[in-house]
Parts: structure tokens; sequence; C-alpha cells
């Protein structure tokens, strides 16, 4: 048996150093020492031996697997390392060739938009704020001064989820659950930027589109604050030539309500298609935040009062860089969003 240990030690360490790659190393050492190699098949007839063979055979076997695992990992070792330098010869970089343009991306018209006015109004001592798109038809229209069967409902045609939940059609959901929250709480400065759903599907509008609500409630808090404000906002926004007009309007939530309308910056107010002539653009709704409003919400309206005001994110970033189709924002057209690669726009 000692002589079919050191046959067997020694063809396998023959048959390792005229190996020709890792494929034969693996082959070896199944071969001779696999659940089924020539020195495993050894050590199960090791219950036939007597007791003084058995540890002197235990040990030539021992001995020759050490031998023989050690050459095959240096064998496995130096086919390896032949294998990494066949690697690096073959795929070696000319490091002198011209590079390949990166293409970069660049921010949507709108976060760009988003970004600076949530910029401008956090200068200004404002919270940017946020809340759930699936909304409670308590806080979307009850706690804003519209009730159940109220006619102003029917000027938002809704998504319902079922009876009691919809789709936020307006951002200002969120001022109710501000004020929920801050009870009796001043000063309030926040605005809202999200995104909003109706039913709407055509050039200008979108079913689902970006808006951007303006809360402000404290003592003392008048209309002149809220012209002021909006003066700030819109020339930081279209420029500072911008002139503001308001006509009165209806909100359920805001008394008294007034359309804001912004002079055409196209035209400078002079006239023009985009205006329709007219010289002025209808932008945001606007008014001073209603008694009942501020009495539902946990604010006795006779020592707090506040302003509102909103708009639409996706109108003015059209207005901001000249957009003629709503749905341009919402195709990811690699052709569209590539005029706002310029870092200076």
């Amino acid at each position: 048996m000692e002589e079919s240990i050191n046959e067997i030690k020694n063809k396998t360490l023959d048959e390792i150093l005229n190996a020709k790659n890792l494929q034969e190393i693996e082959e070896i050492r199944v071969k001779a020492l696999g659940k089924k190699g020539e020195l495993t098949a050894i050590l199960k007839m090791m219950g036939t031996l007597s007791e003084e063979d058995r540890p002197k055979i235990g040990a030539l076997v021992n001995l020759a697997k050490a031998q023989i695992t050690e050459k095959i990992t240096e064998a496995e070792n130096r086919f390896k390392e032949e294998e990494i330098n066949k690697k690096l010869e073959t795929e070696k970089i000319d490091v002198t060739l011209p590079s390949k343009k990166i293409i970069r991306g660049s921010k949507h018209p709108l976060n760009r938009v988003i970004e600076e006015i949530e910029d401008l109004f956090v200068s200004m001592g404002y919270d940017v704020a946020s809340g759930p798109e699936l909304e409670t038809d308590e806080y979307c229209f009850e706690r804003l001064n519209l009730p159940k069967g109220h006619p102003a409902r029917d000027m938002q045609d809704s998504f319902y989820i079922t009876t009691e939940y919809l789709l936020r059609t307006q951002t200002s959901a969120v001022q109710a659950r501000t004020l929920m929250a801050n009870k009796d709480k001043t000063p309030i400065r926040e605005i809202v930027p999200g995104k909003t759903y109706r039913r709407e599907d055509d050039a200008t509008h979108s079913h689902q589109f970006n808006q951007v609500e303006a809360l402000v409630v404290d003592e003392n808090i008048s209309f002149a604050n809220l012209k002021a404000t909006l003066e700030i906002f819109m020339k930081h926004i279209l420029g500072e030539n911008t002139k503001l007009r308001f006509r009165p309007s209806y909100f359920p939530f805001t008394e008294p309500s007034y359309e804001v309308d912004v002079s055409c910056f196209k035209c400078g107010g002079k006239g023009c298609n985009l205006c329709k002539n007219t010289g002025w653009i209808e932008l945001l709704g606007a008014g001073m935040v209603h008694p009942n409003v501020l009495r539902m919400n946990g604010y006795d309206p006779n020592k707090y009062s506040g302003f509102a005001f909103g708009t639409g994110l996706d109108r003015l970033a059209m207005f901001k860089y000249g957009i003629t189709d709503i749905r341009l924002l919402y195709e990811n057209d690699i052709r569209f969003l590539k005029q706002f690669d310029r870092r200076d726009i």
C-alpha cells in the first residue's frame, strides 16, 4: 500500500507539472483528492488494516495530500496570474486617445422653477411644506369652506377614489392641515409646491399638474402684505419690469378674492398674440384668508388674519421659458430637454 501511495503521489505531481490550464488542474485535483479520488479510496480502506499499520498508512496519505495540495495551489496561482497578464495585454487602454464626449443631464424646467421659488421664499422666512396627494374630502374641500353640496365644487372636476378620498385638486389642502396642526399659533408662513389632479387634458392643461400655494397667518396681516409679496415673487421669476393687476373674483376660501394678472413679458404690455393683444396675462389667484377657514381650523378671525395665493408651476415654467405646449413638460423627449442644458438659463 505504501508503494501505491507513493506511485499516486508521484504520478499526480508529474501531471500537475505538465498541466496546461486551470481546467486540467481541477481535473487532476478531483482525480487524486475528490470524493472518489485515488487517495480518498485508500483512506476508505483503512478499516481493513491492522492497528499497527493504520497510523503509518494514514500519515503517508496525509503527507501525499498535503504535497499535492501545495503544488495544485502553486499551479492555480501561476495560471491565474498568466490569465490576468493576458487580459492586461489585450485590454490595455491608450490614454493618449481622445475621450468620448460625456452627455450631461440637466435640470427639468419644472424643477428649475420650483427650486427658484423655494429659494426665494425661504430667504423671506417661509417654510416649505408638503402634504398627501391622496387627500380626504374634509381637507380638500370642507375645511376650506366648501361643504358638501357647495356649487363651487363643480368648478373642479375631481378624481374620487372613494366617496371620502380623492386625488387632491389643489395644494390648498395643506393649508388646512397646517392650520389644524398649529391651532392658535402664529406666525405661519409657508409655501406648498406639489402635484394636483383634475380631469383636464389639452395643450394648455393637464390632468396632473403642479401648483405652488402660499399661506401667511398672523396678527395684522393686510392686503398690502399680499400685494407686496406677490410683486416680489413675480418680479423675481418673470423680470423686474413685471406689473401686477388685481381683478375681483371668487374663491370659497378667501374673502376678498382676486385674479392676478401680470404684464405680458413678451411684448412689455403693448399687446401681442401671447396676451391676446390685451397686454396682460392671467397667472394666479389670491385673497385674504376667509374668516370661516380661520374659525373652523382653530383661529379667532377677530384676532388673526392672513393671505393666500396659488399659481400653476407648469404655466409659470411655460411663460418663463417660452414653452407653447404643457404636454412637452411630461413627455421626457430628450430633444426638448436638451434645450435646458445651458447652466445660465
